[in-house]
């Protein structure tokens, strides 16, 4: 979206604001994070500003793609975009979970949660441009893309913003509160001197889309091998997305195989239950790394999605969680608003704080106990994480309770996904 056409609706959606103020909030950081904060008030009775940097994200050129859990998508359907979005993505009605080679699979189906879905695998672009088109047609929201937010400061009443659109002059925005939603780098974030804590994981995660040979059946993968998870997740044409997680050199090595060879030791992971697999388009590496920011909320400011926090992918909680986040948020600053409160205050802040800080934390532990626990051949551990998935697939109760806390059903519901 042009940003030059996005000037002519400043004076009239800025002029909905109350007196002082451009806008009620400016969310930095136009992905699907931000996003999908803007379309959460949609019909908030807020006016919204959304700057993006970037005319076309990494995201999009690198073919990302997110396991989307059943939370997110009941909190797309209560925005109202969901029906966009479904037709362009996968769903799965199973997950399969197995470690290496060992013969005891645990099974998760539709049945254990009584859904007719599992969950959804989406293509970066499957959810950006739902979104984006979704924020057009919002009368109280303005997205400026390109435009980089310049510098920012914080008094008592508002947010002062300065931002450059495209080539144009600086120009100034106040507002009574600024969202991050720009990522784990988070530039707002560093110059808020909000610290954050956690490290940097031995592993690497490459990333590639496959078409195997035989149909993936809306089945999802996870398999723990000693060098770290893969996983395996079904996409719409009969492909699949392989998030490899090994230790460093070990990734760079197989990221430099020719395809020949690096399919060869693909198969050897992925197994013959799908036939033949074809290399579709390029790899991808990354580092792996689990990141909790000390807080979440300042005066004038909340942190939501990578901004706030990073975990290992397994399970495919990241995007989620920033999902959660954005739920959470809209839900409390619409709440304030419509009690008469400043949405700005750190008062507010604190019940977004509250909740998700705590809720994020727990799924951080998880995904890097199921890391080391699983990314190791010590004897004893691995004979008790393969007797764990035994009483995990023979206790009902327990099984539903981890799946429903892998894809989000357990904690506070936000209201967005109970409409």
């Amino acid at each position: 979206m042009a940003s030059v056409q996005l000037l002519e609706s400043f004076s009239s959606v800025a002029a909905t604001s109350k007196q002082g103020h451009d806008y009620d909030l400016v969310i930095v950081g136009g992905g699907i994070i931000g996003l999908t904060l803007a379309s959460a008030l949609k019909d908030s009775g807020l006016s919204v500003l959304l700057v993006e940097a970037k005319a076309e994200s990494a995201a999009v050129l690198k073919g990302q793609a997110y396991a989307v859990h059943m939370l997110s998508a009941l909190i797309y359907q209560g925005i109202g975009v969901w029906d966009k979005i479904l037709p362009q993505i996968e769903i799965y009605r199973r997950v399969r979970l197995s470690d290496a080679d060992y013969r005891g699979i645990v099974e998760f189906t539709t049945a254990d949660t009584g859904t007719e879905d599992l969950g959804y695998v989406a293509e970066h672009q499957a959810l950006l441009y739902p979104l984006q088109e979704f924020v057009r047609n919002c009368p109280n929201i303005t997205y400026l893309c390109p435009a980089k937010v310049i510098s920012t400061e914080y008094q008592k009443e508002t947010v002062t913003v300065k931002i450059q659109i495209a080539e144009q002059p600086v120009r100034t925005f106040k507002s009574k509160l600024l969202v991050a939603a720009d990522g784990s780098r988070s530039r707002i974030r560093e110059a808020a001197g909000i610290k954050t804590r956690g490290w940097k994981y031995w592993q690497s995660c490459i990333v590639a889309f496959v078409k195997p040979e035989k149909f993936h059946d809306h089945t999802a993968y996870e398999k723990f091998w000693p060098s770290g998870p893969f996983a395996i997740l079904p996409l719409p044409g009969n492909r699949c997305r392989i998030v490899w997680t090994a230790p460093h050199k070990e990734a760079e090595a197989l990221c430099a195989l020719d395809d020949e060879q690096f399919l060869k030791e693909l198969s050897r992971r992925f197994g013959d239950r799908m036939g033949k697999l074809e290399l579709l388009g390029d790899r991808f590496i990354f580092q792996v790394q689990l990141m909790q920011s000390d807080r979440y909320a300042l005066h004038r400011l909340a942190l939501v999605g990578d901004a706030a926090h990073n975990c290992h992918p397994v399970g495919g909680q990241g995007l989620n969680l920033g999902i959660r986040d954005v739920a959470a948020l809209a839900q409390v600053i619409r709440q304030a608003n419509q009690a008469g409160e400043d949405i700005g205050c750190l008062q507010v802040l604190k019940r977004y704080e509250r909740w998700r800080q705590r809720e994020n934390l727990i799924v951080l532990g998880l995904t890097d106990f199921l890391d080391r626990v699983f990314s190791n051949n010590f004897l004893p551990v691995v004979l008790l994480r393969r007797f764990g998935l035994w009483v995990v697939q023979r206790v009902p109760l327990l099984k539903v309770y981890i799946l429903k806390l892998m894809i989000g059903l357990t904690g506070r519901i936000p209201e967005l996904a109970r409409r």
